[in-house]
């Protein structure tokens, strides 16, 4: 479990691709500039899918990701900040 400190958390469990970075960019939004955004998501796919975002859009920053495999299905974690 990873010790990333966050500010709010997005649940997008059970959301295919390209939904849980969709909900994401409306969440982050909602931060002020420094905070962080915890995504869950069981969307194998939302691994590369957050990490483009992070490489195209400039005010956001991709802080960490990781992955739960004991639970069934897998959880997939991702931690975006809204660019200082």
């Amino acid at each position: 479990m990873s010790e990333t400190p966050f500010d709010k958390v997005l649940d997008a469990s059970g959301l295919n691709c390209p939904m849980p970075v969709v909900k994401a960019r409306r969440e982050v939004r909602s931060l002020e500039p420094g905070q962080v955004l915890k995504v869950i998501s069981t969307d194998r796919g939302s691994v590369k899918d957050f990490q483009g975002w992070a490489k195209v859009d400039k005010k956001v920053d991709l802080v960490g990701q990781e992955s739960e495999p004991p639970e069934d299905p897998v959880t997939y974690i991702h931690y975006v900040q809204l660019a200082k």
